[in-house]
């Protein structure tokens, strides 16, 4: 159904009946930023739009779809792509919608970017507001701890109380409080451990994320990876390039893996020297 026609089937969700005008925000799932809601209804209001969108600049707009804005924030007209400087200002997949952009939309596969926005601008009445601070989709591995850097860095600036504070601590880290950290430990910069998680002693974390329940044991060291729920990950192992595991994935002791894309519940017995996928 695209990007908009699951919203017209979602309707009856979307609209309050007790409040038929009250907007509703959509979100792109692959985003990372601030997510500066409260600032975006306030310029919706203050714009009386029946669309907003966040947009964010970006350095290569040539690679993406520009999103040219007039100087008072109402989006003139869309760029796929641009080949000449139009502008550096890129849709951030996150909206703030009248229901009245419902009406707009065919119960059929359709497009919000390229079929509904573009007519709302024509009528004037789609708005940009410039999101402040970082933004990346993360829909990629390299580019969701791309992400998590850019956020841990966020709360750094914002809320420096929410990241790891202690001597094994390197850099900016969050770590669940349920989670155990063995003795001799390096951790960071940038990594994130979720609940449940046991780190053994002697282990090394940097630049990756640790997901729910996950054992990491004695002197394992993971860089620049993703390790997917409940996995297990033996001793001495060593995980680096974008190794991304699935959920119960689990690691032999001494193994070392480049980059492998591992299926859930998988078992890696043997080395993996090369990026792959292992189903």
């Amino acid at each position: 159904m695209g990007t908009a026609g699951p919203l017209a089937l979602a309707r009856d969700h979307l609209v309050d009946p007790k409040d038929p005008d009250r907007p509703f925000f959509v979100l792109n799932s692959d985003v990372s930023c601030e997510y500066p809601l409260k600032e975006l209804i306030e310029y919706h209001r203050e714009k009386g739009s029946e669309a907003t969108i966040l947009v964010t600049k970006v350095d290569e707009p040539s690679k993406y779809g520009v999103v040219v804005v007039e100087e008072d924030g109402k989006v003139d007209r869309f760029v796929e792509k641009p080949q000449t400087f139009v502008g550096n200002k890129i849709n951030a997949g996150i909206y703030i919608l009248n229901p009245s952009v419902l009406d707009r939309i065919e119960l059929r596969p359709t497009s919000i970017e390229k079929e509904i926005f573009p007519k709302i601008a024509e009528d004037g009445s789609l708005y940009a507001m410039v999101l402040p601070g970082f933004w990346m989709d993360v829909g990629q591995p390299r580019d969701y701890l791309t992400g998590l850097g850019l956020y841990l860095s966020s709360l750094r600036a914002s809320a420096p109380h929410r990241l790891a504070s202690a001597p094994y601590i390197v850099g900016n880290v969050v770590i669940d409080k349920s989670a155990r950290i063995g003795e001799n430990c390096i951790i960071g910069p940038d990594v994130s451990i979720g609940p449940n998680v046991v780190v053994d002693d002697g282990v090394r974390l940097k630049h990756c994320t640790i997901m729910r329940g996950v054992h990491i044991k004695s002197y394992a060291c993971v860089s620049g990876s993703i390790i997917g729920w409940d996995s297990v990950i033996g001793r001495w192992v060593r995980m680096e390039n974008m190794t991304v595991l699935g959920e119960d994935v689990h690691c032999k002791d001494e193994v070392y893996t480049n980059g492998a894309i591992v299926l859930p519940h998988k078992e890696i017995k043997s080395n993996v020297l090369t990026p792959q996928i292992i189903m």
